[in-house]
């Protein structure tokens, strides 16, 4: 496995990850009862105001996996599954960089 590869795609993906944080905390800013908006409008504000906080979070959460796994990628268990302590497959490393696990013990 080619770890300065990984490595290329792990900051990409931290710096998409932060751009897409940064997108949700602006759609997740409380809504005004001052905006005219209807009542309608106003319940549909909120359940997307719902979705996205729920996108923060699992964004967020990415973000320190990343961290997480960009700060071991030198050490000499990188790649191995936490579970089963078999190797993770490159092309699940290099779909999903913050997986920890392989595909049989994520399920």
């Amino acid at each position: 496995m080619d770890k300065a590869q990984v490595k290329t795609i792990i900051l990409d993906e931290i710096s998409k990850t932060k751009t897409a944080i940064e997108h949700y905390r602006e759609l997740t800013k409380p809504i005004s009862p001052n905006d005219a908006i209807g009542r309608v409008s106003r319940m549909d504000a909120i359940n997307n105001k719902s979705v996205n906080e729920a996108s923060l979070r699992q964004a967020e959460i990415k973000l320190n996996n990343l961290n997480r796994v960009l700060s071991k990628i030198e050490d000499l268990d990188f790649g191995i599954c936490l579970k089963c302590k078999q190797p993770i497959p490159v092309g699940r490393i290099l779909i999903r960089p913050e997986s920890l696990l392989c595909v049989n013990c994520a399920r």
